[in-house]
């Protein structure tokens, strides 16, 4: 009876692993296979997913269980499909459903709307309906022809802002202090750790930098309402007295009707012109991204890198960093010098969208990329921010381009280092002594738990004051000024594209498509194509992963944080970080 029982198990094993085998292949060949576009078709793309500068790697489960679209999405895949679907005469316009959209950056929303605004170019149709509107998602969905919403829903139209987390008080509490070295008096990383509020300077770039947000966008929702600027404006003053009712919304032009969901399929059924009874062809972003196009790979190469997310020193430090993506300093200096000696590439595009990190690692990445512009021209595309050391590898480029609702600058460095001695030796009562063979061989002990370093912490300002200095003469050498100019738009400040671009530490305005003509200007070619790097992970590896990216309880403290999760693991990388000198900006820009 053991035999039999064992020889079932096995045999059974071997029968379901034959089955996975198959299912694991015919995955494989559904997610190869083309997109056959039917006649009078509809794109429909869903605004209720995070949508950051790329997708994270799914697989085929998640597109059966129709999830692909729910999750996460990438802007480059966006954008490439709504350029297919521009293209393609058998598709005659887009849906836009849903809209609670959260993006990672006010101009990652402005770049999807402005992709829909050159769809429209072509004649065809764009609707969008929803149950609710998140800010973010109303401001794409005004390029829309008509808008629509539910009988009982709603539209989060209150203007951009939010409030940032303090944590000294809560620190006090525990008996543990931050200690700052910085330069900049604009460089408020270090705020949260160590005041109970937001210090006027940071008070003034934030103030700056949303009103410019806000004003381009109010200029864009107008336009695609048909109302005036001011007047939209006053509605975000008035929007928690004012709307009582859906009607409100049509009254106030910021919607065109009221709908339920069986409404608005009849809407799209008569736009295609079908009958009652037909279906509607639908595409989701998953069919697009497999719909081929008839543009070959013919000319010149020029690569589009794509540096995204925290700047850290080394592979585990990305490992740690609890999900999310990273700019890795030595594997991307790695990368850009292959880019160097490939002579198939004759040019390159590095799209940044980095709020920045490590001090080292951007130095590591930015003299890779200064030994790359020596051999073929560099062009910088930023995303929805290239700041601080975000901004520290741009500078070496031969052309910078941002959006224009880039957060860039934030020229500034500090070092950020907790004192555990109030906790260990006050409320626990742990006390410590030795012997060391010099003044300072226990200096890093002293920093985190000794009541009395001064010493230590002039060395770490000294530190920061060396790296301040080696950020002004890198700027400068890059964008052709004398570090006291540089100095002058300096000290920690964030600046808005639209203002970078007067103060000459952005070139000029423009996209990403803009950044790759230039490039291929410089090059000096006409026929070109685009290949990014580098390569996405294969969804092979969500079965098979390389790398611990997160963990359960990761996840499970992202459901429980919510909005909280973010700011919380910032605190968390600078204290795992193990450089002590940091180029950040306060990555607190995702909108709803």
């Amino acid at each position: 009876m053991t035999l039999a029982t064992i020889c079932g198990i096995v045999i059974f094993m071997v029968i379901m692993g034959f089955f996975m085998v198959i299912s694991l292949l015919g995955m494989v060949a559904s997610d190869s296979a083309s997109t056959k576009v039917k006649e009078n078709s509809v794109f429909v793309l869903k605004l209720d997913g995070v949508i950051d500068e790329r997708a994270e790697a799914g697989s085929p489960l998640d597109a059966l269980l129709d999830m692909g679209d729910m999750s996460s999405m990438g802007l480059d895949d966006l954008i490439s499909s709504i350029r297919k679907a521009k293209d393609n005469d058998d598709i005659k316009g887009i849906y836009l459903k849903g809209g609670v959209a959260s993006f990672d950056s006010p101009a990652t929303a402005q770049q999807l709307r402005d992709a829909l605004k050159d769809f429209k170019k072509s004649g065809k149709w764009i609707v969008a309906y929803a149950d609710q509107y998140m800010q973010g998602s109303y401001y794409v969905a005004t390029v829309a022809d008509k808008i629509y919403l539910n009988g009982e829903g709603m539209i989060n139209f209150s203007g951009l802002g939010g409030k940032s987390e303090y944590m000294k008080g809560l620190y006090d509490k525990l008996g543990i202090k931050y200690q700052a070295a910085k330069v900049g008096k604009y460089k408020s990383y270090v705020e949260r750790n160590t005041q109970t509020g937001m210090s006027e300077y940071d008070r003034e770039q934030r103030t700056a930098y949303l009103n410019g947000i806000w004003n381009y966008w109010l200029k864009e929702m107008a336009e695609g309402r048909k109302v005036k600027p001011e007047d939209l404006n006053q509605l975000a003053n008035d929007s928690i007295i004012m709307f009582a009712d859906t009607k409100d919304y049509v009254k106030s032009k910021l919607i065109d009707k009221v709908m339920f969901p069986e409404e608005i399929k009849a809407e799209i059924k008569n736009r295609l012109k079908l009958d009652k009874d037909d279906e509607i062809p639908q595409l989701t972003l998953s069919d697009m991204l497999n719909v081929k196009t008839d543009k070959d790979e013919e000319g010149e190469k020029i690569a589009i890198y794509y540096a995204y997310g925290s700047i850290v020193d080394n592979e585990a430090l990305d490992y740690m960093s609890g999900g999310g993506h990273n700019i890795v300093g030595k594997r991307t200096a790695e990368d850009l010098r292959k880019l160097a000696d490939d002579d198939d590439v004759k040019a390159v595009v590095f799209r940044i969208n980095s709020g920045g990190g490590s001090a080292v690692a951007s130095e590591q990445i930015r003299h890779a990329v200064k030994l790359l512009k020596a051999k073929k021209p560099v062009v910088v595309s930023m995303g929805g921010a290239a700041a601080s050391g975000g901004y520290w590898i741009s500078s070496p480029a031969n052309y910078i381009f941002a959006e224009p609702t880039t957060i860039t600058g934030s020229i500034g460095i500090f070092g950020l280092i907790p004192n555990f001695s109030g906790l260990v030796t006050d409320k626990l009562g742990i006390t410590f002594d030795g012997v060391t063979t010099n003044k300072f061989s226990d200096a890093e002990m002293n920093l985190v738990l000794a009541k009395d370093n001064a010493e230590e912490m002039k060395y770490l300002q000294g530190h920061v004051d060396r790296g301040y200095i080696s950020f002004l003469n890198v700027v400068s050498e890059g964008r052709g000024m004398k570090p006291a100019q540089v100095d002058s738009i300096a000290q920690g400040r964030v600046w808005l594209a639209t203002d970078a671009v007067k103060i000459k530490l952005v070139d000029k305005l423009g996209s990403l498509d803009d950044a790759v003509k230039k490039a291929a200007e410089l090059a000096k070619v006409s026929d070109y194509y685009t290949t990014t790097y580098p390569s996405e992970s294969s969804w092979m590896d969500t079965f098979f992963p390389k790398e611990k990216k997160g963990s359960y309880l990761d996840g499970e403290l992202r459901m429980l944080l919510g909005e909280l999760y973010e700011p919380l693991m910032e605190i968390r990388k600078t204290i795992k970080d193990g450089s002590r000198i940091q180029a950040r900006m306060l990555d607190d820009i995702r909108v709803k």
